[in-house]
C-alpha cells in the first residue's frame, strides 16, 4: 500500500496594504494537526483525501493552515507552519508521494515566494524520486522555483471559486497515475506582464479571461496533454516576473507543453485591455443608483477586499451614502475592533458616538465621526456556505449593527472572506430590502446576489485591492509591464521548464 503525505498552507496576501498575517489569523479559520486532517471533507483537501481513500492509500497527514488572505505572513507564523509541516513530513517516515493544497500567491516577512520555499524545503526532505503534486489558485504568482521543485501544479479552473474539491480530486489523482507510471509529466509555464484586477476575470459565460479559459481546457486530454491551468495572477502582491499565463503538463512532451502555454500566454496577452473594466467615483455610482427603480444595486468597492487580502477597514462609500443617500435604507460592511467593542460595551438599542473606519489600515483614509443606534450585536459567527470553506466556520468576533437613517453598519472585529451573504444573515440583515448593498469583493458578488439585484456599479476607491492597477506604484516588479506600458515591441511570453523525472513509466511496477 502506498503511503502519502498531504498537507496544506494556504492563504492569499498582499503587499500594497492589510494587516500581518499571524497564527491567530489561521486559528480563526483552519488550523488542523496529524489525525485532525483526516476530518477534512471540504474544500481542496477533502477532495484529495475522498480520492485517496476510495484508492485505498495510506494518508500521512501533516497540518492543514488555511486563512482569510491578509498581509505577509510574520517570519515568526511562517517559520512555526513551515518547520510544523516539515517535522511531520520526517516522523511519517517513507512516503511514496506528497500532495500538498496551496494557493501561489502567499508571502511571508522572510520568503516573498512562499510555495517556492516550501516546495524547496518538501523537496530537500524527500528527495528527487518522490513525486510532488502540489494544487493552486489560479490566482497564483507561479514561479520558476515552484515549476522546478514540483512534479506537476494544478490550478482551480473556476471564478468564483466552485471547484476546489474537483481540484483536490484531480490533483490526487495526478500523483496516484504518477506513482502508477501511467505518466510521466512534462511540465512548462509559460508568463507575460499583465497585471489586471479580478472584475473581468469569470470563467463562464462571455468574458476575456473565460475565452482563454476554454481555449486551454479544450487541449486537456488530447495529443498527450495531461493538465492545463490559465493564471489570472493576484496582482496586489510586489514580487519580480509577475505576470500572467498558461501552464500545461503533457505526457512527457516538452515541446508540446512548451507551445501550448506560450499560445495561451499570447492570448492572455492580446486580451489585455479587455480585462480593464470602468470604475466611478461613489457619488457618482449612488446618484446613478437612485435614477433605478427598485434594487439592490450593489456599489461594488474592491479595492477593500478582505478575499484579496485588505484590512476591510474602509468608510469611503458609507461616506458617499451618508452625503448622498443618508435615508436610502443601505448595508455596508466594516471592519472596526474598536467600535465593535464600544457598541458591546454600549448594550443594543442605546445611542453611541464614535469614531468609525480606517484603524487598521490608516494609509487608505480617515475615520468618520457619526452618532447611530447599536441595532444589534452578536458573537459573529456565522457558517460558510459554499466555497473555498464551504460549511466551515467563520468568525468575525463581536459584531454590531449600527442605524444611521437607512443605513444599516455591519461592524466586525476581524476580517472575513466574503463567498454569498453569510456575514449579513448572520446579523439577521436582508439584502433583499436594501436599495443599495455595499460589496468589498470583485467576483463573488455574482453568486450572492444573482437574481436578486438590479445592477452592479464598480467604485474608484482608495485601498490595497483596487479594481484597476493603473496608478500602483510597484516597487519590485520592474518594467515593462501591463498598464504601465500599454504595448511592449517584440513582447515574447517567458517560459520555465520543469524538470522531468527520469523514474520509468509504463507497465506494472519492477519485482524487487
Amino acid at each position: 500500500m502506498s503511503t502519502i503525505a498531504l498537507g496544506s498552507i494556504f492563504t492569499e496576501c498582499n503587499h500594497l496594504g492589510g494587516a500581518p498575517t499571524d497564527l491567530a489569523c489561521f486559528e480563526r479559520y483552519e488550523l488542523r494537526r496529524g489525525d485532525e486532517v483526516l476530518e477534512q471533507s471540504t474544500g481542496t483537501v477533502g477532495g484529495m483525501l475522498a480520492v485517496l481513500r476510495a484508492r485505498k492509500v495510506n494518508v500521512a497527514p501533516l497540518l492543514v493552515a488555511s486563512a482569510c488572505p491578509g498581509g505577509p505572513l510574520t517570519a515568526e507564523c511562517y517559520a512555526q507552519l513551515k518547520s510544523e509541516l516539515l517535522e511531520r513530513l520526517a516522523t511519517a517516515g517513507h512516503v511514496d508521494g506528497v500532495l500538498l493544497a496551496l494557493h501561489g500567491s502567499a508571502s511571508a516577512e522572510s520568503a516573498g515566494d512562499l510555495e517556492g520555499d516550501l516546495l524547496q524545503a518538501v523537496r530537500e526532505r524527500v528527495g528527487p524520486n518522490v513525486p510532488v503534486v502540489a494544487t493552486l489558485d489560479l490566482h497564483a504568482h507561479v514561479t520558476g522555483l515552484m515549476v522546478e521543485k514540483a512534479d506537476a501544479l494544478i490550478a482551480w479552473e473556476t471564478y468564483p471559486h466552485k471547484d476546489a474539491f474537483s481540484t483536490g480530486e484531480r490533483g490526487a489523482r495526478m500523483l496516484l497515475d504518477i506513482l502508477d507510471r501511467k505518466c510521466r509529466p512534462t511540465m512548462a509555464l509559460a508568463k507575460v506582464p499583465v497585471l489586471v484586477g479580478g472584475v473581468r476575470g469569470h470563467t463562464e459565460g462571455e468574458g476575456p479571461f473565460a475565452d482563454v479559459m476554454r481555449f486551454a481546457k479544450g487541449h486537456e486530454g488530447k495529443d498527450g496533454v495531461l493538465s492545463t491551468s490559465v493564471f489570472l495572477v493576484h496582482p496586489y502582491l510586489d514580487l519580480p516576473e509577475m505576470g500572467g499565463g498558461g501552464l500545461v503538463i503533457t505526457d512527457n512532451d516538452m515541446p508540446r507543453a512548451v507551445a501550448l502555454a506560450e499560445e495561451v500566454a499570447k492570448r492572455y496577452w492580446d486580451r489585455r485591455f479587455d480585462l480593464d473594466p470602468p470604475v466611478m467615483t461613489p457619488a457618482a455610482a449612488i446618484r446613478r443608483g437612485l435614477e433605478i427603480d427598485g434594487g439592490p444595486i450593489l456599489l461594488v468597492e474592491t479595492a477593500d477586499c478582505c478575499g484579496g487580502g485588505a484590512a476591510g477597514d474602509s468608510v469611503a462609500t458609507l461616506k458617499a451614502l451618508l452625503e448622498v443617500a443618508p435615508q436610502s435604507p443601505a448595508l455596508v460592511p466594516v471592519v472596526d475592533p474598536e467600535a465593535a467593542a464600544l457598541c458591546h460595551q454600549a448594550g443594543a438599542g442605546r445611542e453611541v458616538t464614535l469614531t468609525l473606519g480606517h484603524k487598521l489600515d490608516p494609509r487608505w483614509g480617515a475615520p468618520i465621526s457619526l452618532t447611530a443606534k447599536v441595532a444589534r450585536l452578536g458573537d459573529g459567527q456565522f457558517r460558510y456556505t459554499g466555497g473555498i470553506w464551504d460549511g466551515q466556520l467563520g468568525h468575525m468576533g463581536p459584531s454590531a449593527v449600527l442605524q444611521v437613517g437607512g443605513i444599516q453598519i455591519l461592524v466586525a472585529s476581524h476580517a472575513t472572506y466574503d463567498w454569498a451573504d453569510e456575514q449579513f444573515r448572520a446579523l439577521d440583515l436582508d439584502p433583499a430590502r436594501a436599495k443599495f448593498i455595499v460589496v468589498k469583493n470583485p467576483m463573488n458578488y455574482r453568486l450572492a446576489y444573482a437574481g436578486l439585484y438590479r445592477e452592479a456599479i464598480l467604485l474608484d476607491t482608495p485601498g490595497p485591492t483596487p479594481a484597476v492597477l493603473h496608478h500602483v506604484a510597484y516597487q519590485r516588479l520592474q518594467r515593462p509591464y501591463y498598464p504601465a506600458d500599454r504595448e511592449i515591441p517584440g513582447l515574447k511570453p517567458r517560459v520555465w521548464r520543469g524538470v522531468v523525472n527520469s523514474r520509468p513509466v509504463a507497465g506494472p511496477p519492477e519485482t524487487p
